[in-house]
């Protein structure tokens, strides 16, 4: 039996192998047929020579994030074994900094590479879409990209919108006014703020209109210049919707398109605006598009089952 040895240098063996030893019962997972040990500041494997260079080409990859980042997690893990190259899960250092020091203390950044990626986007591009289930943090990551370029005066004002699709649901049987009936589907959109920006502060914002949350029909004859736009729920939008939200770029814009092809509420026989400007778009300078998976889900781990589970149904209707 064949036997590789790894030390590692520079870095806390504590923190590299998780809370009793998770990441190395995680490696073992990966790699059955393997024997991992891990002992001091060094690991040990032992097996057929063709999985221990398999091994070590992944460890070393690991360790080269590790380094970078300072952080080891199960979905870093599980990105990095099942990327086929560097460039599938490697990304710059600043994109994995903190995007915005937000309410009581939190520091919210890009957990995941291709949230990361998608920060490296949003910097190289005036458009990105950022596509993906739910739980991947697009809204999320795109709302905090939002407040930082309005906290470092590169927009003057955050507009964030949705198509007002209802969800199986009608929203004239609600009560209220329009604005008290928007609300509650405008929600995840409002909790993202409240992570970033102090109540006092949001409420301003939102009273002078810096920070503008509204439905997608709202935006019709507008020219939206000196902005941070984060159309959220694109794949609700109709061929005109969309055509219509696109065209209404101005000077000084950022525009970023977040949606789940997978959870279309429109009509049936509605084409989705969404699916159709991937298309005709994906070659045009200056459009960027990443497209998130149920790796980079940040919420509950069985969110991550839940969605395996409809895909393989999906996969077969």
């Amino acid at each position: 039996m064949n036997e590789l040895i790894l030390e590692l240098e520079e870095i806390t063996p504590k923190e590299f192998f998780g809370a009793q030893n998770a990441n190395i019962e995680l490696l073992k997972k990966y790699f059955p047929k393997l024997k991992i040990v891990a002992r001091g500041n060094k690991i040990k494997a032992y097996g057929d020579e063709d999985l221990l260079e398999e091994f070590d080409r992944r460890l070393t990859m690991l360790m080269e994030h590790f380094g970078k980042y300072n952080k080891l997690d199960e979905n870093v893990i599980e990105r990095v074994l099942t990327s086929q190259s560097k460039d599938d899960y490697a990304t710059s250092k600043e994109s994995g900094e903190v995007i915005v020091h937000g309410v009581n203390g939190r520091l919210i950044k890009a957990q995941t590479a291709n949230q990361r990626k998608m920060v490296e986007l949003m910097r190289k591009n005036d458009m990105v879409f950022a596509i993906g289930p739910a739980g991947t943090g697009k809204t999320y990551t795109g709302v905090a990209l939002a407040v930082q370029a309005l906290k470092n005066k590169e927009v003057k004002r955050i507009i964030l919108t949705r198509p007002a699709v209802e969800a199986g649901e009608n929203l004239g049987f609600l009560p209220g006014d329009l604005k008290e009936k928007l609300d509650p589907y405008m929600q995840p959109l409002y909790d993202a703020l409240r992570d970033m920006i102090a109540p006092e502060k949001l409420a301003h914002y939102i009273e002078n209109g810096t920070i503008q949350i509204a439905p997608l029909a709202f935006m019709r004859g507008r020219t939206l210049d000196h902005a941070f736009v984060i159309l959220d729920e694109g794949q609700n939008t109709t061929h005109a919707q969309m055509k219509m939200f696109l065209t209404r770029m101005g000077k000084n814009a950022k525009f970023l398109l977040t949606g789940d092809p997978g959870q279309i509420d429109l009509p049936r026989r509605t084409i989705s605006g969404l699916k159709e400007a991937l298309l005709i778009l994906k070659n045009i300078e200056g459009v960027g598009m990443i497209f998130l998976d149920d790796k980079d889900v940040i919420r509950h781990k069985l969110v991550k089952k839940v969605i395996a589970a409809y895909k393989g149904i999906e996969n077969r209707a």
